[in-house]
């Protein structure tokens, strides 16, 4: 197949450091061209890919402090994609809402993956284009009361092999906590767990602008540098050591976590997630065998107290059962004949009904 992939501009793919879209793109662009099919990859320029890469601009555009206007470079992107439809059996647009007023334009279809949350605002235009082909990453992330038509639901796959195993925690022992220190998170709900239980508690994850308020009241004056460390954004090796060497990843989310990469790295790594039951964790975590769903603060206090239950081994192999980048690949791949299949079964139909009225 010739495939388009298109990915946000924010962020390079793969993301030196945080970047759960970003990481998945690149996966899954990656291994398609391992697969035979002739992709084509739209992102920023400092990209790199197995995958013929296009671009509008020579980096991330976070990086680039000159860049006022993000949707400015957002509509050059998908001008660019669109103007070239022909060129592809199909297009996978990584972009959330973005390109859907492009897609019914051009015969070439566009499949969407919802990698997002819904708003008041975006569900607007996805009601507006609900019958667009749509791929969820976790079924808790549908909204049925959009009538959108997902085709399917694919979770997000890792190169497993790219992480090292720890059949043993290090020493001394702490917990871990990886992921943006924002409310929905639950970075604070990670201290407050910590405290309570006397745990050391190592937390990573980058600060976006919209919450250093949140960060400054609410988290910054626990962190002592002892049992509470802040050790800022972290690279996939120092992931995988953070995760790898804690006895137990805190997952204490606040909100509807569409996917949750964090809890598939851990576990590949070896170590069991302690979650929050909320959005995908139920279909992540596999509950008593790779680490525990809680519903309360308490809840995960108790799950601590029966961590060493867990098989580590058993946490990496629930990983490589059900969210390896070949999984997750194959789920694509079986998305792209859907749609493809149905496009040309309503054409065969069309030339048949003009074939016979031809025929009368």
């Amino acid at each position: 197949m010739r495939i388009a992939q298109i990915a946000p501009l924010w962020e390079r793919v793969p993301p030196p450091a945080y970047g759960g879209i970003e990481l998945v793109v690149s996966l899954l662009t990656d291994e398609l061209v391992r697969r035979g099919h002739e992709v084509t990859l739209f992102a920023s320029g400092d990209s790199i890919s197995l995958a013929k890469l296009e671009s509008v601009h020579a980096r991330a555009l976070r990086l680039d402090p000159t860049v006022k206007e993000y949707q400015i470079y957002e509509m050059l992107q998908l001008s660019q994609v669109y103007q070239q439809a022909q060129d592809f059996d199909i297009i996978h647009s990584h972009m959330g809402c973005s390109a859907l007023p492009y897609a019914p334009f051009v015969k070439t279809p566009t499949v969407h993956t919802l990698h997002g949350v819904f708003t008041p605002d975006n569900e607007k235009m996805f009601t507006h284009a609900r019958r667009q082909p749509y791929v969820s990453i976790s079924d808790a992330q549908r909204e049925p009361k959009l009538g959108l038509n997902c085709i399917s639901t694919v979770y997000n796959g890792i190169d497993v092999d790219s992480y090292k195993f720890y059949a043993q925690p290090g020493e001394p022992p702490y917990l871990a906590f990886l992921g943006r220190l924002s409310p929905e998170k639950g970075p604070h709900l990670a201290i407050e767990i910590a405290k309570r239980t006397g745990w050391k508690l190592k937390m990573a994850g980058k600060i976006d602008v919209v919450d250093r308020e949140f960060y400054e009241t609410q988290l910054r004056p626990h962190i002592d540098g002892q049992q509470i460390e802040y050790l800022g954004e972290a690279n996939h090796v120092q992931k995988n050591t953070l995760m790898g060497n804690a006895v137990a990843t805190l997952f204490p989310i606040t909100w509807r976590e569409p996917f949750g990469l964090v809890m598939v790295e851990s576990m590949a790594s070896g170590t069991p997630v302690i979650g929050m039951s909320l959005g995908s964790a139920p279909e992540v975590i596999a509950h008593g065998k790779s680490g525990f769903l809680c519903n309360t603060v308490d809840d995960c206090i108790e799950a601590l107290s029966q961590i060493e239950t867990i098989d580590r081994r058993a946490c990496r192999q629930h990983v490589i059962d059900k969210f390896s980048v070949q999984k997750m690949t194959d789920g694509y791949e079986a998305a792209y004949r859907h749609v493809l299949g149905k496009r040309f079964s309503l054409s065969d139909r069309l030339a048949s009904l003009l074939a016979t009225s031809d025929h009368n």
